[in-house]
């Protein structure tokens, strides 16, 4: 899907699971993306070491790439620069926001997260991040968004003009939930990803209930 194709409403973000192998890893993301429209992955570190979590950016940034979905690293500068993803998602205090911002917003993206109640989240906004993100990773272990998620995403998309990301749950349908807060995009990752599951396909059923129940945003919204 092309940029001039994307469509007026709520759009998926991808999670990038905990699978330690890579090949493994590539193929999910690779059929994931094949699925239909994705606007972004978030690669989180999960703790792995430098090396670990470079070679996991580096088989699949190009696989998201490819198919134009940009690609945020958690926290980590110097692997986004050396894999060449489009941006960080950073999760910690404001000031350690501000200082990222300073010194690559223009040359990447900058989104954050990690925000547990509206005054985190103002917080944090101060600072003007791309995107807020509610929710955690790996979290998403019930069927719908949790409660909190909910409601803060949807106190962020009709107070807040910075775009924000609301975590769903692990099952396709919890992004209706997730779409009806307002929010620009619906994070999904165990949804797409668990055992036995069709990525493709499970893309393809979050957007087919994102086309038929989300609200369409204005132009420049």
């Amino acid at each position: 899907m092309t940029a001039t194709e994307e469509p007026n409403r709520c759009r998926i973000v991808l999670i990038a699971p905990r699978i330690d192998d890579p090949a493994k890893l590539k193929s999910l993301i690779s059929a994931a993306a094949e699925g239909g429209d994705v606007a972004s992955l978030i690669l989180p570190a999960y703790g792995d070491g430098e090396t670990a979590f470079q070679h996991r950016a580096e088989t699949l940034v190009p696989v998201a790439q490819a198919h134009g979905i940009a690609v945020m690293i958690e926290d980590d500068t110097r692997i986004a620069g050396r894999v060449g993803a489009d941006g960080i998602h950073f999760e910690g205090r404001k000031n350690g926001l501000e200082e990222l911002i300073e010194k690559f917003q223009g040359r990447m993206m900058i989104g954050t997260g990690g925000a547990k109640n509206r005054d985190d989240a103002l917080e944090l906004g101060e600072a003007r991040p791309d995107y807020m993100f509610f929710g955690r990773f790996g979290y998403d272990n019930t069927p719908s968004p949790h409660p909190r998620n909910l409601s803060l995403g949807g106190w962020w998309a009709e107070m807040i003009e910075l775009p924000c990301i609301v975590m769903a749950g692990n099952e396709i349908a919890s992004v209706e939930a997730v779409a009806a807060t307002g929010a620009e995009f619906v994070a999904l990752s165990s949804a797409i990803f668990a055992e036995g599951e069709d990525p493709a396909a499970q893309i393809a059923a979050a957007n087919v209930l994102l086309h038929a129940k989300a609200a369409r945003f204005e132009a420049g919204e």
